[in-house]
């Protein structure tokens, strides 16, 4: 008999979890029971609660991809396993949320980097995904539209910038947004928000930053140009 999969709505999204088994088993009921539900499942956040399984990188993608590929995000993967917690971070899912009884402080963490304030995604960030980090983000890949980033430092993404975006979001207002094409459908700095418009030249690696109550762009070269225009 196959196990079973419980599927409960909690204030993040939907909570997966299962009943005992082997991780192989427990996947293939998961995608039969989305399968099922399908209609009625379509466009959710997934937690998937793994238990002390151990889930390699390479399962945790293609599960990922899975869901999206169903109209599904696979937003968090919560595990007793400290070997399945650092390969989901690595990947950029959240591994802790609110207490389900509503308790508790929801914390997305990522891969950082041992002794500092950054963190270090080498990865694209595909729509569903959510990434939140009190320090620096780098991003080796694309920040698809759906994405999103919040870091109380600066942002860099070597590859396209088309999510949302928050640098200094404790209210650095030094912060700054950097990308090799910078293209998001919302970008802020502490508490400042500019959308940028519909319509761009060729991309460009830019920076955005604050300067007079303003978020301004300009070639990603120096902090401070004399042609830079508001975003």
């Amino acid at each position: 008999m196959p196990p079973d999969v419980h599927i409960k709505g909690i204030r993040e999204g939907l909570l997966v979890s299962f009943d005992d088994g082997q991780w192989p088993e427990l996947e293939v009921a998961l995608i039969n029971e989305i399968e099922r539900q399908n209609d009625f499942l379509q466009g959710a956040k997934l937690i998937l609660d793994v238990a002390q399984h151990e889930i390699g990188a390479a399962d945790l993608g293609k599960l990922r991809d899975k869901f999206s590929d169903r109209g599904l995000s696979l937003w968090a993967i919560l595990s007793t396993s400290e070997a399945t917690r650092r390969t989901a971070q690595t990947l950029g899912f959240a591994t802790r949320i609110h207490n389900i009884e509503g308790d508790g402080d929801l914390t997305e963490v990522s891969s950082e980097i041992e002794g500092s304030d950054a963190t270090l995604i080498q990865r694209t960030l595909r729509s569903g995904s959510n990434l939140e980090h009190p320090g620096h983000v780098t991003v080796i890949g694309d920040v698809n539209p759906g994405a999103q980033i919040i870091a109380g430092g600066n942002v860099v993404v070597w590859g396209r910038l088309r999510g949302l975006v928050h640098a200094g979001a404790e209210g650095d207002e030094a912060a700054v947004v950097c990308a090799l094409d910078l293209s998001p459908t919302q970008l802020r700095i502490a508490g400042y928000i500019a959308i940028p418009p519909e319509q761009r030249g060729e991309p460009k690696p830019e920076i955005a930053y604050v300067q007079d109550g303003k978020v301004l762009a300009e070639p990603w070269e120096t902090v401070t140009h004399p042609s830079a225009q508001p975003v």
